[in-house]
């Protein structure tokens, strides 16, 4: 029926993912958001989470001054004139006073596990879309409140996203009230997840239904 960028899919399905999970397990009054990561879902995620949150400032860290400063510029062209764009020098500066955080590191086997969930302040709400690699597992017990995307997937993998003692539910439990969302101001949250493939699905047929209604897109015939 149609070709379709699974780049674009892949970022707009885990953006709107996190954003799902930001509006049940985030304060709503945050405004400080910090960007672990300063690739495409960095970037897809701060469109996503200004559509729902008066961000004022995000804090930067990536992989070398040139990864922070793009994203900064690529920010600045979203025109998001009231949004103060400013890298940091480690991670823990960048995440330490933030509302909300973002976490979409690439995933390697080289990759040693560098962020602490302590040192979250009160209230923070963190979104992992790096199976929570980069974060140091024994940290994980300074949130409250951890959810992913699917129990029954989780349940058949070889190894867990985080420990399963941990995880209060999944987030179709979440947006059905079968799961509560935050429970006070200065509760730590997280959303630990792998992605779906339905989501994927789901993404691809409304762009195609939207490209349609549109007249969008190249029509190819046989």
């Amino acid at each position: 029926m149609a070709i379709i960028d699974g780049n674009w899919v892949t970022a707009i399905r885990t953006a709107g993912l996190s954003a799902v999970a930001a509006k049940r397990l985030a304060r709503p009054d945050a405004s400080i958001a910090a960007f672990i990561g300063c690739g495409v879902q960095a970037l897809s995620h701060l469109r996503a989470l200004t559509e729902i949150f008066q961000l004022k400032r995000i804090n930067v860290f990536g992989r070398g001054a040139a990864s922070q400063n793009a994203f900064c510029r690529n920010a600045e062209k979203m025109d998001l004139s009231v949004i103060t764009a400013q890298t940091a020098q480690t991670a823990q500066e960048a995440i330490q006073d933030a509302d909300l955080i973002v976490t979409s590191v690439t995933l390697s086997p080289q990759l040693v596990p560098f962020l602490d969930a302590r040192w979250l302040k009160p209230g923070a709400f963190v979104t992992m879309t790096d199976l929570a690699a980069p974060w140091l597992s024994e940290s994980m017990s300074g949130l409250e409140r951890i959810i992913i995307d699917d129990l029954e997937q989780e349940a058949g993998m070889p190894e867990p996203l985080v420990d399963p003692a941990l995880v209060h539910g999944d987030l179709t439990d979440l947006v059905t009230g079968k799961t509560v969302g935050r429970q006070s101001v200065d509760e730590r949250t997280a959303f630990v997840f792998r992605g779906l493939a339905l989501g994927d699905l789901a993404v691809s047929g409304l762009a195609y239904q939207c490209a349609c209604e549109q007249s969008q897109g190249t029509l190819i015939t046989s």
